[in-house]
């Protein structure tokens, strides 16, 4: 299992929640993204936010990102800070 992890900033709670409405009317990921599971972190406080977005495999995380990277910027929650393509160690709930 593979996990893009993605840090926005400048993200308001007005657009955060347009973002998460649009996701939930969709139904499900866009065309080309593979996602299995989306997890949507928020730090009101500070602005920020964290989306994981799982996949079975590396190659479908990368061909996932490139059509996530093509995005336009207006359709996410703030301004991407940081992507980071990891690989899944650990899934433990107590």
């Amino acid at each position: 299992m593979h996990v893009r992890v993605v840090r926005f900033t400048d993200v308001n709670a007005e657009k955060l929640s347009g973002t998460l409405a649009r996701i939930q009317d969709e139904g499900g990921p866009p065309a080309g993204v593979s996602a299995t599971r989306l997890i949507i972190l928020q730090d009101e406080a500070q602005g920020t936010a964290v989306v994981l977005q799982f996949f079975d495999s590396e190659e479908d995380m990368q061909a996932s990102a490139r059509v996530l990277a093509a995005m336009n910027a207006s359709e996410t929650p703030g301004k991407r800070a940081s992507v980071d393509a990891c690989e899944l160690k650990l899934d433990r709930t107590t």
